[in-house]
């Protein structure tokens, strides 16, 4: 299991252009940094709930073919990885390089269904995910789309008056 964790590890901290990379490297280091962004939004609020690390838990399993254990070990190394990160340029960064347009696009939107996981939005979980659209080079007419959806998959109803 240490090497399987030492390996999600390298990958994130690796070079991010050229070098010595393998594709496997490259793709541990793109679940990673989804994996540390979503520990992100569940920990950005004063407490998280079992529903968001559900959220959390099922986007990994919807967005990468990981069995369990992976996953397990994944989410393990994405909270101590969480933990020690400076920032979240890093992470961003990784994605940006490793997902598409789309793919970006998808990924808010699984940031805000655990946003919305517990069924509230607080104004922490909405400033880092205004944060991340922005280093995800996200243009706001798609954010608030994704937001709109996130909210729609986690089962939230619209607000009748909110500002985007």
């Amino acid at each position: 299991m240490f090497a399987s964790l030492k390996d999600l590890f390298n990958a994130i901290t690796g070079p991010l252009a050229g070098g010595a990379s393998t594709t496997a490297g490259t793709e541990h280091g793109v679940q990673l940094a989804a994996a540390v962004l979503l520990i992100e939004v569940m920990r950005s609020d004063a407490e998280y709930s079992p529903a968001e690390r559900s959220t959390v838990v099922q986007t990994l399993r919807d967005k990468f073919t990981l069995g369990d254990d992976e996953i397990a070990r994944l989410l393990e190394l994405a909270e101590a990885t969480s933990r020690e990160a400076p920032d979240l340029y890093t992470f961003t960064s990784r994605l940006n390089k490793g997902f598409s347009t789309e793919q970006k696009l998808r990924m808010v939107e699984y940031l805000w269904q655990v946003a919305y996981a517990d069924g509230t939005l607080s104004h922490h979980e909405n400033h880092l995910m205004r944060k991340l659209g922005d280093l995800l080079y996200i243009p706001r007419g798609d954010f608030v789309a994704a937001k709109q959806h996130g909210r729609a998959a986690a089962g939230i109803a619209e607000p009748d008056s909110a500002a985007e």
